[in-house]
Formats: structure tokens, C-alpha cells, sequence
């Protein structure tokens, strides 16, 4: 199962790893945050080296949508509707400056994007007020939106009876601008390495990435993983591990080139993909949705089936050509964690909370991380910075906070009473499938994939939750943290940085 974006693999290769090598500057994660962070030190002459587990892109980079769009759905509504006028717009700049980037950068790199038009559309009348309340949000925090009129509405690529519009936004291919940057970061003299797994980060005496190939010392660290695989600050405790899938299909007729996004539940995300700004030469269609808390889906599959029979109801699609899912997190207030990570000395740095839109956020954080690494004058830089590193916890944070963490505290339980329903032997699970078992008091993960039964320990190493099987992409994932393994037990994602103990 593989992205749309990923059927060319980018022909950036890393170059050798030596162990106890020294930089200015390590950053961890070859995403857009990674990335664009490295880039840009890097064309500052600053010696850097970006270490990334597997490929560039490999996760959430590029496996989204490839909009770069100001109008995310109900994002600023939903910020309005617990925190003042100024943090909502704070965060609309911050994006906005990630918005030019991002075109800018594209633009110098030669990655091509279309000017496209957003819509946040109401599905049926139910959704109406939030596509009202979501456009008041918006032009309170300065974005030229409008109300979208019926002819307009009657001729959408989706059935809706209401919606926000934002013009002039952008698509992209997000590996392609992932590809470029890779390889214009080598191209200014970075240092990048493929195929190596950090372990941890050591500040003191001297700040170290510990690697499975050995240290890298560097006098300040970025860790762009997603989430921190560090539990200084908690941040784990602090943000929500969502995933949402997409399916593309072959068009049987041209479409409206608007990017569209519900307002309303079922999440409908919609976008054509065009020769201009993806990947293949015939025009197709992406839809997204799906939407879940990591490991608390009854079944991946069945919600992603439901997704594409709606496109193949609802839209003029014709062959599906790819299925994937991607994970972001979602902080409980709501704004990204870009800063310093506490108990660090000053000397790591990370970024985390997008809530599924990185192609404006990332590049936020980046400019954000490198304007602190170069030692600007906080007078110096834009007023969003301090805006969101000084943002004040709200009444709306702490109770949603607390709702997520009762969540977690129910999943932790109904995972140790149902691994204790079934214990070893229990029959072999059929290709794709999945069982959590008990062994002397010990959940099990059972899984037959490619024709191979394997059982590992269902523990996540992170903090003891029990695992859950996803039937999507054949993988075990925490319903507490969103930590995810492979069928093997090979770490994935999301705070823990052990893999799980194969079981005999």
C-alpha cells in the first residue's frame, strides 16, 4: 500500500554514515519540517546533517493530499471557539508565511504547482453553521474569504448546499517538492543519511544523536519525527495521533479543479490531480477521510472501503489506481509546539501538532526552529513566533486535554481485559488478519501476512498500552500514544523507539 505521490521514487541516495562524526547542527526526520529546516541552514553555510530512519517522505509527508491551503476546513473556528482573535491570527500568519515559502521555494527548486480555489462545503443543512461559523473565523483573522453562491455551489466538483471559499491557494506534488529539497540540501553541502534509526539524544556533557550505527555530536539538535521520541516535556501526553487514508482513481470525465474539504461528518477531502502538480500524465482524483484515533478503528479496511464505494457513488471515477494512510497529531489546544524541548539546555529543538496540515505548518516551524538557531533577536522576528510560544493554556485546552486523557485510560483498560479473553494457542489468523491473545499473563500479537504467522509481544514499549491490529496496513498500533509497529514488530512511528520483542 503506497501514496499516489510515491509511485517514483526520488533519486536522492544518502551517503555513508561515520560513526562519531561532528556537525553544527543534526536534525532528525527527513520531512518537509526536516527539510525545509535543513535546507535552509544549510544555504546559510551552516554545517549540517540530516539523519532519517528510512526514505525521504516516508511518512506523513508524503502520504497527504498536496494541498497547501489557508482554509483547513474548520481549523479556525474551531481555535475561535476557545481562544482570543489574536492567537487565531497568529496562527493564520504563521501558515501564511509557510504558504509563501512553500510557493516560493517550489517556485526556485522547479517544482511545479497550480493556483487552485479551497472550499470548506456543508454536505447536507446540518453543516451550515459551520461553514458560517467558519467564515466569520476566517475574515476576523484576516483572509479574503467569501460565501460561495448558488451557481457556484451547483457546479462543484461535490454535492454541497453551502461553503467558505478561499481563491488563489495551491496543489502540489508533495514527494516532488520532498525530492527537491532533498536534493538542493546536498546541492548547498549538507550531509544527509538514509536508512539510519535514532535511538535517543543525549545533551549533556555534549549533545549526541545516538543512532543504531553509532553517535553524531552536534552543538544543537531538531528533531522532526512527528512527534519528540524524547518524553522531556510529555508531549505525548500533550497531543492526539490521528490517522486518515486516501484512495485515487482514473477520472471518466474532467472536473472543477477546486480543492474541497467537509465542514461536517462523514470528512470528505476531494481534490483532482492534474499533469501540472502530480505525478502521472492523465488527470485523477484523491479522496480523503477516514479520519480515526490511532488503534481505536474497529476495522481500517471497512472505513476505507466505505470511502471510495461514496467516490465511486458520488463522483465519475473510474479505475482506483492507490490506497494509503498517513498519522499527524493534534495538539489539545490546538497550535502547533514549535520551540525548545524543556530539560534540554537550550540545545534541542522540535516541532510538533499540525493536526494534518504540514505543507503550511512545517514550513512554519522550520522558519521559526532556524530563526532561533541563528540567534535572531526576538524584536527581529515576526510577531507570530512569540505569539505561539507564549500562547496562554485556555479553559478549552484543559478539558480537552482531560477528555483525551480519559480516552486513553479506557483504551489501556479495554486492552488488558480483552487480551485476556483468548489465550495461546488460539487458530491461525487468515492472510491480513490479526489477534491479540495472552501468553502466562502476557498480551501476544498474532498476524499471518505474505503467508508468514508471526507473534510478537502486544506491549508497546513506550507505556505498556496493548496493541491493536490494523487490517489497512497489516501493522500493530497503541491506541494510547500511536505508537505503530510492522506485523514483525519493527518500530514505526510515534514515541517509542524500541521495537517489539518477538515471541517464539
Amino acid at each position: 500500500m503506497s501514496s499516489l505521490w510515491k509511485q517514483h521514487a526520488p533519486g536522492t541516495i544518502g551517503i555513508p554514515f561515520v560513526s562519531g562524526a561532528r556537525h553544527e547542527v543534526v536534525v532528525v526526520g527527513a520531512g518537509l519540517t526536516g527539510l525545509a529546516a535543513a535546507y535552509e541552514l544549510a544555504r546559510s553555510g551552516v554545517d549540517v546533517a540530516l539523519v532519517e530512519r528510512g526514505t525521504v517522505g516516508e511518512l506523513a509527508s508524503g502520504s497527504n493530499t498536496g494541498k497547501v491551503s489557508l482554509l483547513q476546513g474548520t481549523t479556525l473556528s474551531s481555535l475561535r471557539s476557545g481562544h482570543p482573535a489574536s492567537l487565531v491570527r497568529a496562527y493564520v500568519d504563521a501558515n501564511r508565511d509557510g504558504f509563501e515559502w512553500m510557493t516560493g521555494t517550489a517556485e526556485r527548486l522547479g517544482v511545479p504547482l497550480t493556483s487552485r480555489t479551497a472550499y470548506t462545503y456543508a454536505q447536507d443543512e446540518n453543516g451550515r453553521g459551520a461553514v458560517v461559523k467558519e467564515y466569520d473565523a476566517a475574515r476576523e483573522a484576516g483572509l479574503a474569504v467569501r460565501l460561495v453562491g448558488d451557481e457556484e455551489l451547483g457546479s462543484a466538483a461535490v454535492p454541497m448546499v453551502a461553503a467558505v471559499a478561499l481563491d488563489d491557494q495551491r496543489a502540489i506534488d508533495p514527494m516532488r517538492m520532498l525530492a527537491a529539497l532533498a536534493d538542493a540540501f546536498v546541492a548547498a553541502g549538507g550531509t544527509l543519511h538514509l536508512g539510519v534509526e535514532v535511538g535517543g539524544v543525549k545533551v549533556f556533557p555534549n549533545p549526541r544523536v545516538e543512532t543504531d550505527r553509532g553517535p553524531l555530536f552536534a552543538s544543537r539538535v531538531v528533531l522532526a519525527t512527528g512527534i519528540p521520541i524524547l518524553d522531556r516535556g510529555l508531549y505525548w501526553a500533550k497531543v492526539s495521533g490521528m490517522r486518515s487514508a486516501c484512495v485515487s482513481f482514473t477520472l471518466t470525465e474532467p472536473l472543477p479543479d477546486g480543492m474541497y474539504l467537509s465542514a461536517d461528518e462523514p470528512t470528505r477531502s476531494v481534490r483532482t490531480v492534474l499533469p501540472g502538480d502530480g505525478p502521472a500524465e492523465v488527470a485523477q482524483i484523491v479522496i480523503g477521510g477516514a479520519g480515526h484515533p490511532v488503534g481505536r478503528a474497529e476495522s481500517e479496511r471497512a472505513m476505507l472501503d466505505e470511502l471510495a464505494e461514496w467516490a465511486r457513488q458520488t463522483l465519475p471515477v473510474g479505475e482506483e489506481t492507490h490506497r494509503w494512510s498517513a498519522q499527524d497529531y493534534t495538539s489539545h489546544n490546538r497550535i502547533p509546539f514549535i520551540g525548545t524541548m524543556p530539560r534540554s539546555l537550550g540545545r534541542v529543538r522540535f516541532a510538533t501538532g499540525y493536526a494534518k496540515w504540514g505543507l503550511t505548518n512545517a514550513p512554519a516551524a522550520a522558519l521559526r526552529i532556524v530563526s532561533e538557531l541563528r540567534g535572531e533577536k526576538m524584536s527581529d522576528q515576526p510577531r507570530w513566533m512569540t505569539q505561539l510560544g507564549t500562547r496562554l493554556t485556555m479553559p478549552a485546552d484543559i478539558a480537552q486535554g482531560a477528555a483525551e486523557n480519559v480516552k486513553v485510560g479506557l483504551a489501556a483498560a479495554k486492552g488488558w481485559a480483552g487480551a485476556e479473553a483468548d489465550a495461546v494457542p488460539v487458530p491461525q489468523p487468515a492472510e491480513g488478519e490479526g489477534v491479540v491473545a495472552q501468553r502466562g499473563g502476557h498480551p501476544v500479537g498474532i498476524s499471518t501476512t505474505a503467508g508468514e504467522t508471526r507473534a510478537v509481544s502486544a506491549v508497546c514499549p513506550h507505556l505498556g498500552g496493548v496493541l491493536e491490529w490494523n487490517d489497512l496496513e497489516c501493522t500493530w498500533d497503541c491506541p494510547l500514544h500511536a505508537s505503530r509497529f510492522t506485523a514483525s514488530g519493527d518500530r514505526i512511528e510515534g514515541p517509542a523507539t524500541r521495537s517489539l520483542r518477538r515471541v517464539d
